[in-house]
């Protein structure tokens, strides 16, 4: 009890504010168990500056279980689910605790003290929630051991920083051999790409920061899920339901790592949509996320359960005139007289981290709307051009040199699903934010059934106020 004393004395005399997203890497079973969370003065507005100094005024110990129970002291229960490897959300009590995982960096060498948090934020339940404090979590009696990996060495970090900064060229070798090899989608040459840097592409495609080292399985199908799935229609596609549509237009990011905040966006405008009969066609603004929120990394990216819910959910959203698209970082700009939309109950599909599977996300889909869901991008999905896109690895099939697009995570939006009739093929369609030029009109489709690059693990939903 006392090395824990010590660990966190050691903690609480640092005050660092961290944005997602972080270097950190910390698993379930990393965060699983007993914790105290040492929280200063309640009362606050969202406006708090959790990186000042904190006077501790309470200690507050929940257990977190297998798979997503949260218990105190008082028997109260509730719930909680990792975010990613980057940390993690409790709510418990008519509250909510959030904070990252802690780690350091020392020149090329970084660790992860899973067993500790920086300073995170705590506050009341529901949209617009009041009575906002800072708090840091420490587990209780339990030594872990910090992990420690290594970045790139200085000399491989100046070579690959100059690689970055040159212009991405097409390779036309690359594209006849997508096409060859296999006939369910087209490659093509786009010349938008080749007008930008690698490291702009890089960022397009979800930024570098947006990867998950370790990405979950979908979780098994239980048998009352699959009976619900197999009463959901053959297709579904929120572009047309009866005649209508639900989505609203394609944008682009360009050349800024903010595809979450397109994705989330997204989301809540075709939600809105759907619940107010379409009567309301609003369109949000991806750039409040990327200037203003403390959830995530502006144009570096960031995770849509921090986004299209979390951030949803306390600050709410404003509309593209109150922040119009810049595509770049900068000092928050939002006209504050602007009114924010709310949205609430954000979730990942399944209940927690880890536990989406295929029928859920159908299911969801159908029932409440798109979904925003992530995916891993690799080199070839940048060709595409049409038909139910996989990954072809033809890359390792070319006598290519080598491959300077690093694999990200990209967040797109979930919009409906069908069956290709000549081929069987199970396919989701979804909405990217490349602009109309690209894919199907600014759409893509992909195999469903088998998580082509992880698209079937990761789904975040909520529930827009209107």
């Amino acid at each position: 009890m006392l090395q824990f004393l010590l660990k966190t004395a050691f903690l609480l005399s640092f005050v660092i504010l961290i944005k997602a997203d972080t270097p950190a890497n910390c698993t379930y079973e990393d965060i699983r168990g007993f914790w105290v969370f040492h929280e200063g003065p309640r009362g606050n507005d969202k406006a708090i500056n959790c990186s000042e100094k904190i006077n501790i005024t309470s200690a507050y110990y929940v257990r977190l279980e297998f798979p997503n129970t949260a218990l105190d002291l008082d028997g109260n229960v509730g719930f909680w689910t990792i975010i990613y490897n980057q940390g993690f959300e409790v709510v418990i009590n008519n509250r909510k605790y959030f904070a990252f995982s802690y780690y350091t960096e020392k020149g090329r060498e970084v660790t992860s003290f899973c067993q500790h948090t920086f300073w995170g934020w705590s506050h009341g339940t529901g949209v617009n929630p009041s009575d906002w404090s800072c708090y840091i979590g420490a587990k209780v009696d339990e030594d872990q051991k910090p992990k420690v990996h290594q970045t790139l060495s200085e000399n491989l970090l100046t070579a690959q920083q100059m690689l970055e900064n040159r212009l991405y060229q097409t390779d036309k070798d690359h594209i006849e051999k997508i096409n060859s090899i296999q006939s369910s989608w087209t490659a093509t040459h786009y010349d938008f790409l080749n007008e930008m840097k690698i490291s702009d592409l890089i960022k397009m495609a979800g930024g570098k920061k947006s990867n998950i080292i370790s990405r979950p399985k979908p979780s098994p199908i239980d048998k009352e899920t699959q009976i619900l799935a197999s009463k959901l229609p053959d297709e579904f596609d929120w572009r047309n339901v009866s005649g209508v549509n639900y989505i609203s237009p394609i944008r682009n990011q360009g050349s800024c790592g903010s595809c979450y905040a397109f994705a989330s966006m997204a989301m809540n405008e075709a939600r809105l949509r759907i619940k107010s009969l379409n009567t309301e066609q609003t369109i949000f603004s991806p750039q409040d996320i990327v200037e203003c929120s403390e959830y995530s990394q502006g144009c570096d990216g960031g995770f849509p359960y921090l986004i299209s819910g979390k951030y949803a959910e306390d600050f709410g959203l404003v509309e593209e005139s109150c922040n119009p698209y810049k595509g770049r970082d900068g000092k928050c700009s939002t006209d504050k007289s602007c009114k924010r939309r709310y949205s609430t109950k954000y979730h990942y599909v399944g209940g927690f981290y880890g536990a989406c599977n295929e029928a859920l996300m159908k299911i969801e889909l159908a029932r409440n709307g798109p979904l925003v869901v992530g995916f891993q991008v690799y080199d070839d999905f940048l060709s595409y051009r049409g038909g139910i896109y996989h990954h072809t690895g033809a890359r390792d099939l070319t006598n290519f040199k080598w491959n300077p697009f690093e694999e990200t995570n990209h967040a797109v939006l979930l919009v409906g699903y069908g069956t290709d009739k000549a081929t069987g093929q199970d396919y989701w369609i979804v909405k990217n934010s490349w602009g109309t030029g690209w894919g199907e009109k600014g759409y893509f489709r992909i195999r469903r059934g088998n998580d082509e690059c992880a698209i079937g693990s990761l789904a975040v939903g909520s529930d827009i106020v209107v």
